[in-house]
């Protein structure tokens, strides 16, 4: 799909999207955590790639709202599993510099449950499940509902003198 078709598509067929949080969860503003480094996937918040807000839950926790839109076609009508794992990069990476550790992402491992349909709007939630040293390791789901479309879990690591 041309991205002047997925424009065309978008602008007749894209109903505007309701990103809100679950009740407990509080707006949390990514870009002044870490800059412009949130381009490729939140950079367009009305674009028709991704449309991206994130939130803190009760224990603190990161979660974001995402809607994959046109131009992250796959399969015919799903989300390509590449767009997917670069959701699971941003937000998982995300989750460690919202948790105080200054990191790269060194390896990112995901599992494709379902497919997982265009223009809909999914959780991803995220959970730091250890740091040791310089390692940081932090799960992920991609969901809506009870329909998990698909989990990560990333290595991260401390960047030295930060």
């Amino acid at each position: 799909m041309t991205k002047t078709t997925a424009k065309k598509i978008c602008t007749t067929l894209c109903p505007p999207v309701d990103l809100s949080g679950e009740a407990g969860w509080t707006p949390f503003d990514a870009p002044s955590l870490v800059g412009e480094s949130l381009r490729f996937v939140s950079g367009e918040p009305d674009g028709n790639r991704f449309r991206v807000r994130y939130y803190r839950d009760e224990e603190q926790q990161l979660k974001a709202r995402i809607w994959f839109g046109p131009e992250t076609e796959g399969p015919p009508g799903n989300a390509h599993g590449g767009s997917m794992a670069a959701v699971f990069d941003e937000v998982l990476g995300l989750a460690a510099w919202a948790a105080g550790y200054s990191i790269v992402v060194g390896n990112l491992n995901v599992s494709f449950r379902n497919l997982l349909p265009l223009q809909q709007v999914v959780t991803v939630e995220s959970r730091i499940i250890s740091a040791e040293g310089r390692k940081v390791k932090v799960h992920g789901r991609i969901c809506r509902g009870e329909t998990l479309y698909a989990e990560g879990e990333c290595l991260c690591i401390t960047i030295a003198g930060t």
